[in-house]
């Protein structure tokens, strides 16, 4: 009897450990293709709470850059990653770290989607965002000087999550041929992020700068036409938005001179880019 419970004691003592072992997954998880938007707006939303996932019409590459810590200029494969749009609700288990979000969205794009991935690394031209020999002209964000200040509306209507990348408008058009960005609390990583959709190349942060702040640029409709084309939100946690509507007039300057406004530069550079390539997926996911 004695050598049958310490069997049976080393076999829990295995199932515990492999159980320990096994990567957290979500709870519950709906996925769902999105209902059209309004033509010329594109309204995305990459929220939810410290126990819930709450992704309102984004794109696998929106997902991907959340769960694998990549920018969306990093991943490379079938074209409708960008295209198709889905809604995504999910559950953290109680007791389960929302850091562990990230590993949690791996394994439900390879169980819904039957994603399969890897990574590479390319040596190629980018853009380094760095700071100007005067320094940087930045206003911080009221979120990152009053701990009481309201954070900013995402063009959801809902509140932008404090602590999260920021939130982008852009104002296209108007008599004179301008476009006016404006940034409301965003981070340099998701200034870089946007700049990579209008150039021709990766735009790499290395200002070293932290926080959130407020921007306002006005380019030409050449520098914007790239960003008016893929018509998506910025990446990363915290649902960054973004809005046409035409623009006030003003006048037309390149981005690379706009860009020293702010006492910061676009340096060309060679360097290493690690991409996430998608080998394999599904267009319509699994049923939940």
């Amino acid at each position: 009897m004695k050598r049958i419970l310490t069997g049976l004691g080393l076999g829990v003592f295995a199932l515990v450990a492999l159980a320990q072992d096994a990567p957290p997954a979500f709870e519950v998880a709906s996925i769902k293709q999105a209902a059209p938007q309004p033509q010329g707006r594109m309204m995305v939303r990459m929220g939810g709470d410290a126990g819930r996932v709450d992704y309102a019409s984004v794109s696998l590459k929106d997902v991907l850059a959340r769960a694998y810590n990549v920018k969306r200029f990093q991943i490379t494969g079938p074209s409708w990653l960008d295209s198709e749009r889905y809604d995504i609700t999910a559950k953290v288990p109680d007791g389960v770290n929302p850091d562990k979000i990230p590993v949690m969205l791996q394994a439900l794009l390879a169980e819904r989607f039957k994603m399969q991935v890897h990574r590479e690394t390319k040596e190629q031209s980018v853009y380094a965002l760095i700071v100007g020999k005067s320094g940087p002209k930045l206003t911080k964000s009221e979120i990152e000087t009053n701990p009481n200040a309201k954070p900013p509306i995402g063009p959801d209507g809902r509140p932008m999550p404090r602590g999260g990348r920021g939130m982008m408008m852009m104002q296209i058009g108007g008599p004179s041929g301008t476009a006016q960005m404006k940034a409301t609390a965003i981070t340099m990583g998701t200034f870089s992020d946007m700049l990579s959709n209008m150039l021709d190349r990766p735009v790499v942060d290395q200002t070293g700068i932290l926080g959130n702040y407020d921007l306002t640029l006005d380019v030409s409709m050449e520098d914007m036409a790239g960003m008016r084309k893929i018509a998506v939100p910025p990446p990363g946690a915290g649902g960054p938005g973004m809005e046409h509507a035409p623009a006030e007039g003003g006048s037309a300057a390149s981005i690379f001179t706009s860009i020293q406004s702010l006492g910061l530069k676009l340096d060309p550079r060679k360097a290493p880019v690690e991409y996430l390539v998608v080998d394999r997926a599904e267009k319509v996911p699994t049923e939940n």
